[in-house]
């Protein structure tokens, strides 16, 4: 592609009046810096917004980083700063040379730039990511469809610096994205996870952030190689059939010198008022909801990596610090709203705007919202009064599960209600279950090093763990490593412990038990397509606390396929149980975690169990199974037609009858709490 003209770029009354009011969506165009030819001469037209700024200038090798020697064009009526430099390229290096009002001068990464140096250096790089050829037609046409609500997620959360490390120990030991592109793509294929999300991707400078202070937010991060580097990788996953999920920080930004921050002498992109500027917490200033341009720069962000480097979602982060004035704050650190509460209407409206933007310019991508309150609607249409996002991260779910598994089986009869309340809520919001980083540092232990008891104990109880969290409703996040059990917590500075593949016969197998849980999710409709509607579950039995067990129905559009779920959060295995069940017929154990080749005992039942019309658990019919320590079994339905109705005149009257018959079973409520029957369900444990 020929280098575009200058007049692509330079700057017009419509892209300022647009940029005035928050809505030019592809800023990223005009701002930053893009080679250009004007009239026979190739060089690089600048441009930077710094209204509070005396003089701006032009910085790089290409004049010895003289402040004065290219000034800049001020455009009165926006505060931007334009500049054409002949005989500048692709590769130099520059800075924005800012000339505050009282004098100073400072030096500022371009905050439109596409590539950075390596850290520490963090000068911007005059880039072109307009040639990289794309080949991902298909997936773009098919990705609405892919993502909808009826179809699987299964995310596999990844920090690619820490995912595997160079062991030349070159490039600081960081991989690039090219070789992480095959490897990683390798790798989620074979487990079947459906997407990846990346953490740290967009550049900063400080590795133990793990990319959540970002300061170039339109620039990949330099640590595994250029854009077009990145732009490969995306590709390349697409090309796999994988999914492409960004962490996406638009909560906060670091204080470092040469980034945002006081970017032209004064608060700009940050807030005036220190106490709706900073996190004292994060140390990080906060985004000024309250300016258009700012909020300009955020939405024409998000949209930049969706539509520039067809990511397919993004996980924002941090929400919760956005939507609360108050979020880790004292009294009198904080301001109220105009109502005198402490919600910050100025973020709302900005997230309400930034979805509804980001779903009409680009149907099927998906907003995930980190969210860790009780706010209502956060996955609601805007019209609907919600904030507009496609899933909210389920972080109660994961709190309260996290918190039951650690307890010691005989303890856990006391916090039986921390396993069965997400259920309460599980269709108040589209959820993603999540099991993520957050979860395996600061001392908070691996995911295999959360669970009591002995090593085998500890084995048994992560394979009934990832069991139920795949039976729950809504789509699956796990971080990486915790799929074979990776023993130490997390850190960005190492690799995850890939040897234990080869060497534990014990982390073999829990990953090839979760690879096959993958399996049997993505090839079961009942556990994806109904994960938003509660026609989708049923409780069978959810009071059981004394033997750490419950019972659950999960079901696909229309019933036509139905799952029992069984679960025993105990170490003691039960031979000839009885429990309760929706509907008479037999059940096909279609799912055992206790299976000896993922370390357990081998305690399976026959392939068929027949329900009987043995009231059970507040159900009129029930059947015995064998129920192993720490065991998630799972049984398919399969309705058998009662005698009387075979001899019906008209089959399909017949066969309609009885399907009419299995719909009505599986609808009727179920209590936990309350008998159909005084005496009918008098319960006798083995």
């Amino acid at each position: 592609m020929d280098i575009a003209t200058k007049q692509k770029y330079a700057m017009t009354e419509t892209d300022e009046y647009l940029f005035g009011h928050g809505r030019h969506y592809e800023i990223y165009e005009k701002m930053g810096a893009h080679p250009v030819v004007s009239g026979d001469e190739k060089g690089v037209y600048f441009s930077v917004w710094a209204p509070n700024a005396k003089n701006v200038g032009v910085v790089g090798d290409f004049n010895h980083w003289d402040p004065k020697a290219h000034l800049m064009k001020r455009l009165e009526n926006s505060g931007i700063y334009e500049l054409f430099i002949p005989n500048v390229g692709v590769g130099d290096l520059y800075k924005f040379a800012i000339e505050t009002k009282r004098g100073d001068i400072i030096f500022k990464a371009d905050p439109y730039g596409n590539f950075s140096q390596m850290r520490p250096e963090n000068a911007s790089i005059v880039t072109d990511i307009s040639k990289f050829q794309w080949t991902d037609s298909r997936w773009q046409k098919n990705k609405a469809k892919v993502q909808s609500y009826d179809k699987p997620v299964a995310i596999y959360e990844v920090h690619p610096g820490s995912w595997k490390k160079d062991e030349t120990g070159a490039n600081c030991g960081f991989k690039k994205y090219r070789e992480l592109a095959h490897e990683l793509a390798d790798y989620v294929k074979y487990m079947g996870y459906t997407h990846v999300e990346l953490i740290g991707i967009a550049e900063h400078p400080f590795d133990g952030s793990w990319g959540y202070q970002v300061s170039g937010y339109y620039a990949p991060t330099s640590r595994y190689g250029t854009p077009e580097d990145f732009m490969y990788m995306i590709d390349y996953l697409h090309g796999q059939g994988i999914g492409v999920i960004l962490d996406w920080v638009p909560a906060h930004f670091p204080k470092d010198a040469h980034g945002l921050g006081r970017f032209d002498g004064e608060p700009l992109y940050e807030h005036p008022d220190w106490r709706k500027g900073e996190h004292a917490q994060w140390g990080t200033y906060v985004f000024n909801y309250e300016k258009p341009q700012v909020m300009n720069f955020l939405v024409a962000n998000a949209l930049f990596w969706l539509e520039k480097f067809h990511v397919d979602g993004l996980r924002v982060d941090a929400v919760a610090s956005m939507l609360y004035l108050d979020y880790g704050k004292s009294n009198g650190q904080w301001v109220p709203n105009c109502d005198g509460g402490n919600k910050n209407y100025e973020a709302v409206e900005f997230l309400k705007h930034l979805n509804s933007i980001l779903k009409k310019r680009n149907p099927g991508c998906m907003i995930i919202a980190e969210e860790s309150t009780a706010w209502p609607k956060v996955s609601r249409p805007a019209e609907e009064g919600g904030l507009g996002f496609t899933y909210k991260w389920n972080m109660g779910w994961m709190h309260d599960f996290l918190n039951y598994m650690k307890e010691d089986p005989y303890f856990r009869q006391y916090h039986h209600n921390e396993l069965t309340f997400s259920f309460e809520y599980a269709f108040s919001e589209n959820y993603v279950l999540v099991l993520s980083h957050d979860e395996v540092v600061h001392l908070k232990c691996s995911m295999i090093n959360k669970m009591p008891g002995a090593m085998k104990d500890k084995f048994g109880n992560l394979r009934v763990a990832y069991g139920f969290m795949m039976a729950h409703p809504g789509k699956k996040l796990l971080f990486m490593g915790q799929d074979f059990a990776q023993l130490r917590e997390w850190s960005e500075e190492r690799s995850l412990d890939w040897n234990l593949l080869d060497h534990e016969k014990a982390h073999r197998q829990l990953n090839d038990y979760y690879r096959d849980l993958l399996t049997f999710y993505k090839t079961n409709p009942a556990l994806y397509e109904t994960d938003c509607d509660p026609a989708g579950f049923k409780w069978v039995f959810g009071a059981d606390s004394q033997h750490n067990m419950l019972t659950i129905c999960r079901m696909s559009k229309g019933k036509k396929q139905c799952l029992l779920f069984h679960f025993n959060f105990s170490p003691v295995e039960y031979k000839n149980h009885r429990i309760g069940c929706l509907c008479p017929g037999t059940y096909k154990e279609v799912f055992n975690s206790d299976a000896e080749k993922y370390g357990g005992s081998g305690l399976m039942n026959p392939v068929l169990v027949k329900a009987e019309p043995v009231a059970w658990d507040w159900n009129d019919y029930s059947m015995e199974v064998n129920v192993p320590a720490y065991g998630m079994i799972a049984f398919e339905f399969r309705y058998k037609t009662p005698e009387k109705k075979k001899k019906a005149d008209d089959p399909k009257k017949a066969d309609a009858s009885e399907k009419a018959d299995v719909q009505t079973k599986v609808d009727a409520p179920q209590k936990a709490d309350v008998p159909k029957k005084a005496g009918r369900n008098k319960k006798v444990r083995s």
